[in-house]
């Protein structure tokens, strides 16, 4: 990766942690609790991995992972970058949210 790009990726991780905390980030990904299937495709999702990959790697079935990359869109956590057109996360969440359960059915206003 060249270093342009490497800086425009620690720019735009950075701006949007200060956009979404990981806490608020888990709750979008994965609503409910123990979604650790979720959580691992999301941070798969690096721009670089196709959604096909993504799938194999977090054991989800293409409808599954699609239906969930389409709603992290639509939420604002993750974009489609390049000619292939492949996912890339805001950020990847830590490593404890693949452990825990901090992730809770989110609340509707």
């Amino acid at each position: 990766m060249s270093t342009s790009n490497t800086l425009l990726r620690a720019i735009f991780s950075l701006t949007a942690r200060q956009t979404f905390s990981p806490d608020e980030l888990a709750k979008i990904v994965a609503p409910q609790a123990n979604s650790q299937k979720q959580i691992k495709a999301y941070n798969l999702c690096d721009g670089n991995t196709s959604q096909a990959e993504v799938g194999k790697k977090a054991d989800l079935d293409k409808g599954n992972l699609s239906r969930s990359i389409s709603r992290w869109i639509d939420e604002g956590v993750m974009f489609r970058i390049g000619d292939d057109q492949h996912p890339l996360h805001l950020y990847p969440l830590p490593k404890e949210y693949l452990k825990s359960n901090k992730t809770e059915k989110r609340a509707e206003p």
